[in-house]
C-alpha cells in the first residue's frame, strides 16, 4: 500500500500484481452471536469467502461499519473491528480503510478485493457432467443463529458451535481450487445449500442431485428446526426455489429446512471431476477442512435450474 488510512487519505494507493485479474465483492450484516469480537470474525470471514470460492486470495478489505455511537459503548465496536482486523490478517490481506455510518442498529462487514489468474478460477457455470459435489463445512448456521437470537435453552453452546464453524476461513478450499484447477464452485451462504446448488445448476445449465443423507449437519440443528427455529431468510429460499426442486421418496420437511437454511460463512461447494476426488479430499482433510461428498452433477440439460433431492 503506497498510501492510505494511516496518512488519513479518502482513498488507498496499492500496487497490483502484473497479470492478475481483480475479484470484487461486499457483504456485511447484523449480529448472529453476542461477543462483539466473534461477530466480527464471522462477517469478516463471510465478506472474504467469495474469493475463496472462486479459486483468489484477497489482497485488500474495507471496513463498513454502521453501528449507534451515540447510545452504545464504543468499546464494543472496537472488538468486532478488532474480530474482523484478526481474519484479515490471518487471510493475509491489507487493511485499506473503510467507512463508518451512526446508525440505529449494528451492522458490520467488508469491501473486499482479491487477485486471480485470468485463466484459472472457479464460477458458477463451470459444471461438467459426473462432477462430484463436495462440501466444506458443515450446514444449521442459521438455525442456530436462531436459536441464539431467541435465547433457546443452550443458546451459550449453540453461540460456541457457530463461532467455530462461520468463523473459519475457507483458505484451504481456495487453495484446493487453484492446486487442482477446479472450474466450479461457490460459497454457501445467504440462499442456503440448495439454493446455490441451484444458481450452480441454472448458469451450467445441468441438473444436480444431492443426497440428504450425507450432508453433514452441526449439532442440535435437526432438533432445534423440529422445534421451530428457522430463520425467516430459509423459510423464503424454500418457496422462491420450490419450483426448481424435485423431491424424491424419504426426503421430509425436516430436509428441506436444513437444504434450505440461510447460512452464514457456510463453506465451499466444490465441484470435483470423478479422477480428482480422492487427491482433492484428502488435500481438504489435512488442511483441517470437511470433504463431505453429498451430490453429483447429472448429464440433464436444464435452462431454469433443477435440483434434485434424494
Amino acid at each position: 500500500m503506497l498510501t492510505g488510512a494511516g496518512d488519513n487519505e479518502d482513498a488507498a494507493v496499492l500496487c497490483f500484481p502484473p497479470g492478475k485479474c481483480l475479484i470484487q465483492t461486499v457483504d456485511f450484516f447484523t449480529p448472529v452471536v453476542n461477543d462483539p469480537f466473534r461477530f466480527g470474525q464471522i462477517a469478516a470471514a463471510n465478506s472474504l469467502s467469495d474469493v475463496y470460492a472462486m479459486g483468489g486470495e484477497p489482497y485488500s478489505v474495507m471496513n463498513i461499519v454502521c453501528f449507534p455511537a451515540r447510545c452504545m459503548d464504543l468499546g464494543i465496536l472496537k472488538e468486532i473491528l478488532r474480530g474482523g482486523l484478526s481474519k484479515v490478517q490471518e487471510a493475509g490481506a491489507v487493511l485499506a480503510g473503510g467507512h463508518s455510518v451512526d446508525d440505529q442498529e449494528v451492522k458490520y462487514g467488508l469491501s473486499v478485493s482479491g487477485i486471480v489468474d485470468p485463466d484459472a478460477f472457479a464460477s458458477n457455470r463451470g459444471l461438467r457432467p459426473g462432477d462430484v459435489l463436495v462440501l466444506t463445512k458443515p450446514v444449521g448456521t442459521g438455525i442456530l443463529a436462531t436459536a441464539v437470537k431467541a435465547n433457546a435453552p443452550g443458546s451459550p453452546e449453540f453461540e460456541q458451535r457457530l463461532w467455530e464453524v462461520a468463523s473459519r476461513l475457507n483458505a484451504v478450499p481456495g487453495e484446493v481450487i487453484r492446486r487442482f484447477g477446479l472450474k466450479a464452485a461457490t460459497d454457501v451462504t445467504g440462499f442456503g445449500l440448495g439454493g446455490h446448488a441451484l444458481e450452480m445448476s441454472k448458469a451450467s445449465g445441468l441438473s444436480i442431485e444431492l443426497d440428504v443423507r450425507h450432508i453433514p449437519v452441526l449439532e442440535s440443528v435437526a432438533e432445534l428446526a423440529a422445534q421451530g427455529f428457522v430463520p425467516a431468510g430459509s423459510h423464503a429460499n424454500r418457496k422462491h426455489f420450490s419450483n426448481m426442486v424435485e423431491q424424491g421418496e424419504g426426503v421430509e420437511q425436516g430436509h428441506l429446512d436444513i437444504v434450505f437454511d440461510a447460512q452464514t460463512s457456510g463453506g465451499l461447494l466444490l465441484a470435483v471431476p470423478p479422477g480428482l476426488l480422492e487427491d482433492v479430499c484428502a488435500d481438504l482433510a489435512e488442511g483441517g477442512d470437511l470433504a463431505a461428498q453429498v451430490g453429483r452433477v447429472l448429464d440433464e440439460p436444464t435452462g431454469t435450474g433443477r435440483l434434485k433431492l434424494r
